[in-house]
């Protein structure tokens, strides 16, 4: 998925989750606040493998070059520093950065377009990181670490709305709930939710905001990084109540780490990103910023 905000300055267009990205296992607004203190760099510590793996695999000996947007976005970078560690993104990189072996002065960061990045067109990074999803089409021209990212499904409807106190999955059975045609959000609510009224499938954001006002539904299910666009940009007054746990079912894009095709560097990214889960700095990377930061807390299933 491209970079929220950003899509916003450019157009209005409706971003959903594509049903066509591939899916690999894995273990599962703009603001200057930087958001809760959980996740610290300084617990990441080298990983053996990964780092014996990384020698003599990235662009200058003993350094390492990471990629994002010009600028880039929260919740993914703060502030449009990515060196700070401060923002989803910026600290998977660091943290993965660092697992490798690679902290400091070691690290650089350059800045690409999302849509070159994708098209293989540019070579200038050991691995970039944009909110990539990864998909059939894009790894015939770059390859992609193990995912790091899965997106959750969310909820999200007037601030002071029927949804406003929703805290567990069961509430929303008695809800009306819309969802973005042809989207796995729409299937999470026939088969996940099982509401009491049939689900509206809307086309646009337009359609779910009139949807919204004409009271034909309470709250619209969404992947989580399309809910957080919707609530900042396309609908005013609009709040992501929270997220679901994967689990849950409905899963939508997983985001990968993106690098030039058939970069050996991959398989230590991916040691690196094992390292991460097993310690639990991935999950609390992804719990502050990609859950805390947003107010989107994970609800009950039951």
């Amino acid at each position: 998925m491209k970079k929220i905000i950003a899509i916003a300055a450019l157009s209005g267009l409706l971003v959903v989750s594509c049903g066509d990205d591939k899916k690999t296992d894995t273990t599962s607004a703009p603001t200057t606040s930087a958001g809760p203190v959980e996740f610290d760099l300084a617990s990441v510590s080298a990983d053996d493998a990964a780092k014996a793996c990384a020698e003599g695999k990235t662009l200058a000996t003993g350094k390492l070059t990471l990629a994002t947007g010009d600028p880039a976005f929260p919740p993914y970078v703060i502030d449009d520093k990515p060196e700070s560690g401060q923002g989803f993104e910026s600290a998977i990189a660091l943290a993965v950065a660092k697992s490798m072996g690679f902290e400091g002065a070691a690290i650089s960061w350059v800045r690409t377009s999302f849509d070159t990045a994708a098209a293989g067109s540019d070579s200038n990074f050991d691995f970039n990181l944009q909110q990539f999803s990864i998909n059939e089409d894009r790894l015939k021209v770059v390859s992609f670490s193990d995912p790091y990212y899965t997106s959750a499904q969310s909820v999200l409807g007037y601030a002071d709305g029927p949804a406003a106190g929703v805290t567990k999955l069961s509430d929303l059975k008695k809800l009306k709930l819309g969802g973005a045609a042809g989207t796995t959000s729409l299937q999470f609510i026939t088969d996940v939710i099982k509401p009491d009224t049939a689900p509206f499938a809307f086309n646009s954001n337009a359609d779910a905001k009139t949807a919204l006002d004409n009271k034909q539904i309470d709250a619209i299910i969404t992947d989580l990084p399309t809910g957080l666009y919707i609530s900042a940009v396309e609908i005013e007054g609009t709040k992501v109540f929270g997220q679901f746990a994967i689990d849950a079912g409905g899963a939508g894009d997983q985001w990968g780490l993106l690098f030039v095709k058939d970069n050996p560097l991959v398989e230590c990214a991916n040691l690196a990103l094992k390292a991460l889960t097993a310690s639990g700095a991935l999950a609390a990377i992804t719990q502050q910023w990609m859950g805390d930061y947003n107010g989107a807390p994970t609800l009950g299933k039951d």
